[in-house]
């Protein structure tokens, strides 16, 4: 079968390699219709991580089922179903919990498992013509039969639930105003998912063009931060009191200023002192444990300088993590199939699997108004 493989920093290539079967009776094999790029994969991509030339890319995977294992009960060939990033054994400690994030079952000596990713366990990528979905009844989310809602389910995969994570994390109540640092996807799914939670105003920090036209054409505020201090905007457009929550969509890969060097604790600062006191802050921005390419030695081993002070002055609390996507998915769907919720408005490209080295580049470089990529194997 045809698949992304990385073969080096910025360099993918699309290959043949060994069709996946049936492991275990629980498995499924799922033909892939649709699989996106997601900015973290742009972490692999460009070497930043421990991924070995090989490793075949995808953790935002739907499709549709092909094979089942002799131990699936509520599945069958033909089912329509999308999969969550996690992947995960739905009767560990922390899955019966309901943090499928942290499954501590499939990734042995790693809290977590996921399609495609380093460190995230031996689960082979779906950005290729097939998957294999290891305790597919739990794994599964069954949709709709036919095509309708291509786009926006597939964002169920990882994003639309990510961002609706970072509210979840923040706390997000009707009526309340939002900041949102980062409009790429999940910045962009985070301020979505405040004004469907009732936000009153939504602040969409970045300095991309074409993701802050996409935060104003939902109805959020745009804020470019290459033209001043985006504290300082913020608190203008709110009588100098900030924002009850505020969101970190961006991570240890943030900018400050236009200059665009890398300054890993900018977002985490600049929320520190947007939001007003007693607030709260979402961070699904992923902060990983060593940065091979950050800009300073603490910043290599995962360490920043964080203005906890301030933080404790002002009372503020924080909820971190990866989504557990599981918790969001089912209502999610509901939300799209009811006409409650269009996802997909994200989705700047849809390519055939054979033009994702050049989606991955033009990805990367955020050029073309690109800001999410559906690839159709």
């Amino acid at each position: 079968m045809r698949a992304v493989v990385y073969k080096g920093p910025f360099t993918v290539a699309v290959e043949d390699v060994e069709k996946p079967g049936i492991q275990h009776p629980n498995d499924v094999i799922v033909r892939v219709t649709s699989t996106a790029i997601c900015g973290s994969d742009l972490h692999m991509y460009e070497g930043r991580t421990a991924a070995e030339p090989g490793i075949v890319f995808g953790h935002e995977n739907m499709g549709i089922v092909d094979q089942v294992g002799p131990g699936v009960t509520g599945l069958k060939e033909g089912d329509r179903v999308v999969m969550p990033f996690n992947v995960a054994c739905g009767f560990c400690t922390n899955c019966a919990e309901g943090y499928t994030g942290y499954c501590t079952t499939v990734n042995p000596g790693f809290a977590g498992g996921a399609y495609g990713y380093v460190s995230m366990g031996p689960w082979q990528g779906g950005q290729a013509e097939y998957l294999r979905v290891p305790y597919a009844d739990f794994n599964c989310l069954k949709l709709p039969a036919g095509d309708a809602h291509e786009t926006d389910f597939i964002l169920l995969a990882d994003i639309f639930p990510t961002g609706y994570h970072g509210c979840e994390l923040a706390g997000v109540r009707p009526g309340e105003s939002v900041a949102v640092y980062g409009a790429g996807p999940v910045g962009l799914m985070a301020a979505y998912s405040a004004l469907l939670r009732g936000a009153r105003k939504v602040f969409v920090v970045d300095r991309v063009p074409e993701r802050l036209r996409k935060a104003e054409e939902i109805g959020a505020v745009p804020v470019d931060f290459s033209a001043g201090d985006p504290v300082e905007q913020i608190k203008e457009q709110t009588d100098g009191a900030g924002t009850d929550k505020g969101v970190d969509a961006v991570g240890y890969q943030a900018t400050a200023g236009g200059t665009g060097e890398e300054e890993p604790a900018t977002v985490l600062n600049s929320l520190v002192n947007t939001v007003r006191p007693t607030g709260a802050l979402g961070v699904p921005g992923l902060y990983v444990p060593a940065d091979p390419g950050g800009p300073d030695e603490q910043a290599k081993q995962g360490m920043l300088l964080v203005a906890i002070g301030k933080l404790f002055e002002k009372g503020l609390r924080v909820g971190t993590g990866q989504c557990n996507v599981k918790r969001y998915n089912r209502s999610l769907r509901d939300m799209i199939i009811e006409g409650r919720a269009q996802p997909s408005f994200v989705v700047s490209h849809e390519l055939p699997l054979d033009q994702a080295p050049s989606g991955y580049d033009k990805f990367d470089k955020r050029i073309e108004g690109y800001t999410k990529v559906i690839l159709h194997p």
